[in-house]
């Protein structure tokens, strides 16, 4: 059957070979292939957010493999794998670290999954640290070019792949405890929040980070946010974002990827008038 198109994701970013080689051993294996990069600036080693960028991008790539490679880990008895989803719709390709998982869930889970044990499958390598180029980037070629799943390797339960680690909102003492999932090259700060939990509040938010506090008005565009205010959007991805027009609400409001927010959920208490900035207390970096 075999695939037309990879996507590839990785931390690997730009000033090394490393998107380059994989690119040409993907090239060589299966030349008719079209690579499609989404990114590769995700945070080194950050599994967490490789794995929500992944998760963001994934209903809108082409039906095809999946290569992603945030893998801290290289060369441990961590697994390789593959796995199918949408009945062979799509496979991703990765490491077996919890990078893959969001993506996974949000396509409706996987129909089948390997560990990649079969080297015929893979590039020979002097050293374990380069399983991108060594193994991933040929089984993913090779997958392309029409070898079935379960020649790369045994098959294993898709339940007992290392699930992801996304946080959840929880309530506490009248604050509804939420943290910023993403911070693009905007500003923007989209918090794990679904609009609906916060649609009883109307047009005001209060949001709280330490002891300190500001007002969001709720918006429906980045437009429609006034000079000076905090903007509460619900972005593409459907989550709500904290915004400001035309500049950075990650630097008007000190907050970056894995801040505590706090939002009020009583409206009796929400500050009245328009908040002015202030210095803000983030929660302790781990």
């Amino acid at each position: 059957m075999g695939f037309d198109t990879i996507s590839f994701l990785s931390d690997y970013g730009r000033v090394d070979e490393f998107v380059g080689v994989v690119h040409s051993v993907i090239r060589q294996i299966s030349p008719a292939t079209a690579v499609i990069d989404i990114t590769h600036e995700v945070p080194a080693h950050d599994i967490r957010s490789g794995g929500l960028t992944l998760a963001r991008s994934v209903q809108y790539l082409t039906p095809g493999v999946v290569l992603a490679v945030v893998d801290p880990a290289v060369g441990t008895a961590r697994r390789a794998i593959a796995v199918e989803v949408g009945d062979g719709e799509s496979i991703l390709v990765g490491p077996d670290n919890g990078l893959l998982a969001p993506a996974v869930a949000m396509v409706g889970g996987a129909t089948r999954a390997v560990e990649l044990t079969a080297t015929e499958y893979h590039l020979g390598a002097a050293g374990p640290t380069f399983a991108g180029r060594d193994i991933f980037a040929p089984v993913a070629a090779h997958l392309c070019n029409g070898v079935a799943l379960e020649d790369l390797g045994p098959e294993v339960d898709p339940y007992a792949l290392t699930p992801a680690t996304i946080p959840i909102t929880r309530e506490h003492e009248g604050e509804l405890l939420a943290e910023v999932l993403w911070t693009d090259r905007f500003g923007n700060l989209q918090l794990n929040v679904d609009p609906a939990e916060i649609e009883h509040l109307g047009q005001r938010v209060d949001l709280r980070f330490g002891t300190r506090a500001r007002t969001g008005i709720r918006r429906t565009t980045y437009a429609e946010v006034e000079v000076g205010e905090i903007g509460l959007i619900v972005d593409s991805y459907g989550l709500v974002s904290i915004a400001v027009n035309r500049g950075s609400a990650a630097e008007e409001l000190g907050l970056d990827t894995g801040d505590e927010v706090r939002l009020v959920l009583d409206p009796a208490q929400v500050s009245q008038g328009t908040a002015t900035p202030v210095e803000l207390g983030l929660k302790p970096r781990a």
